[in-house]
């Protein structure tokens, strides 16, 4: 008979073998809980308990997961050493259907909750597998480690710093600031290059070369950059320009700054470009309706006005948010998973040694709400696909603990 009331302390054990010798930590926060918990029944798990768990495993789950608990195969996670109560509670969702009609379903729609605790507890106790930083690497395939979006965004752009700026600021009569930009508007941009549908043979060539994930980083590293005028002449009556220009707030707003992602913000803008820009939408080798029906009144005189006084506007950064680094995510990641992804909560997985393209999978179904979590749909819904990819190769080299529950009789 088991009391009413237990208090499980936690103690994490190091992976021992190839990891290192073991060494216990004690977590300094009791968990009380009702020994009734249906939650944490695989917690309370005997050694018989776990030898029949062994036999479900056998029958059942070896085939995708192992007898060891390592997978091998894409998108199946490790499940060695994880804990316990969290293998049965995520067993009984897929048993109630709560993540549609999968392989893991099938696998467990007619095993007992009994069976299923039993087998959480078999592969709660095993080790678990050793993270990839300590296993062998396929020759030759020691992949570099990847830049954060911004990083990568600027050594990219080093390539454009001679025409563009160190940091987008124009110093070359002619050349376009970057900064300013929406990354949306800016994308579009590189890719209308891309197709011809801006002509310039120099920028075709450049861009030829640049991917969508290399265009977005570029396009961000700008966005983030201290926005200020280009450092270049702007000749023209600059009263006259803005006379001129009032037609335009209604697209590029007042003074130049647009509210409106697919519409560039002008203020600030190099005055030699504003004009070659203007002549070029109405010459027709700029493709656009809109501009050329905007400018077909335009004199030389009225375009260059326009381009002294939008040249002499204050520019504004655009309203972006500065991506985490991977640093900053696992700091907010380990505040339920553990330091390092090692869980001492019995309900919370373990991340430590995971699979990456586990990982990957998972929080991009939490971001599109096919697994259901409120508190991971919350953190997961603003990440971007290099940050996704950051967490789950962080975690995946992270050496996994053991966590052993020492059940104790409630005080008197």
């Amino acid at each position: 008979m088991r009391p009413s009331a237990r208090t499980v302390f936690l103690t994490a054990v190091c992976l021992a073998c190839a990891l290192g010798t073991v060494a216990p930590q004690t977590v300094a926060q009791p968990v009380t809980t009702p020994a009734s918990s249906a939650d944490l029944r695989a917690a309370y798990a005997t050694p018989q308990d776990i030898a029949e768990g062994k036999k479900v495993a056998a029958a059942s789950c070896a085939q995708c997961h192992g007898m060891d608990g390592a997978s091998t195969a894409d998108g199946v996670p490790h499940i060695a050493g994880q804990r316990a109560p969290y293998l049965h509670l995520e067993s009984l969702v897929y048993k109630n259907g709560g993540r549609g009609t999968t392989p893991m379903s099938n696998a467990v729609k007619f095993l007992s909750d009994d069976a299923l605790m039993k087998v959480s507890a078999y592969y709660g106790s095993l080790d678990p597998v050793p993270p990839v930083s300590t296993r062998a690497a396929p020759a030759g395939k020691s992949a570099p480690a990847k830049l954060d979006p911004v990083s990568a965004g600027k050594a990219a752009a080093a390539g454009c710093s001679g025409c563009h700026g160190e940091t987008g600021i124009s110093k070359m009569a002619g050349m376009p600031s970057l900064v300013g930009l929406d990354p949306k508007y800016f994308v579009a941009a590189m890719n209308a290059y891309k197709n011809g549908q801006r002509k310039n043979e120099v920028m075709k060539t450049l861009a030829a070369g640049l991917g969508e994930t290399d265009l977005n980083n570029l396009a961000l590293f700008y966005a983030l950059q201290k926005a200020a005028p280009a450092q270049t002449p702007s000749p023209g009556d600059k009263a006259a320009g803005k006379a001129a220009a009032a037609g335009c707030a209604g697209c590029h707003g007042d003074a130049g700054v647009s509210t409106n992602p697919a519409t560039p913000s002008i203020a600030g803008q190099d005055a030699e470009y504003f004009s070659e820009a203007m002549k070029a939408y109405k010459a027709g080798s700029r493709a656009d309706p809109a501009m050329q029906g905007a400018v077909a009144d335009l004199d030389d005189k009225k375009i260059r006005d326009m381009a002294a006084h939008y040249a002499a506007q204050a520019p504004q950064m655009p309203k972006v948010r500065k991506p985490l680094t991977v640093a900053e995510w696992v700091e907010r990641c380990d505040r339920c998973h553990g330091t390092n992804g090692n869980s001492t909560d019995p309900r919370s997985p373990a991340l430590a040694g995971q699979r990456a393209d586990y990982l990957e999978r998972v929080m991009r179904a939490y971001q599109k709400e096919t697994r259901k979590s409120a508190a991971m749909a919350t953190m997961s819904h603003v990440l971007t696909e290099a940050e996704i990819e950051g967490i789950a190769a962080y975690y995946s080299r992270q050496r996994p603990r053991s966590v052993v529950y020492l059940i104790l009789p409630a005080a008197k």
